[in-house]
């Protein structure tokens, strides 16, 4: 059966409330890294999201969810 990443599994790019973007593993406390651009922080948690096999997510400035992205647990048995 394959594993469901858990919420402490996951990597998040989202804003920093004084400004830039941060790349922040769930439950830390200090962003992994901080950049001036959202693209700059999603290169980046995309490398450590793969390397991982975590999930990543990428909000918006109003910090709902844009964008999710699965690294290492897709299902390889779906049909289509």
């Amino acid at each position: 059966m394959a594993k469901t990443p858990s919420t402490s599994n996951t990597r998040f790019v989202q804003p920093n409330p004084q400004g830039g973007w941060d790349n922040k593993k769930a439950g830390a406390s200090r962003a992994g890294s901080h950049h001036d651009t959202k693209q700059g922080a999603i290169d980046a948690a995309r490398q450590m999201s793969q390397r991982e096999g975590s999930e990543l997510k990428i909000k918006n400035l109003d910090g709902k969810i844009a964008q999710s992205d699965s690294h290492g647990h897709d299902p390889r048995n779906i049909p289509g």
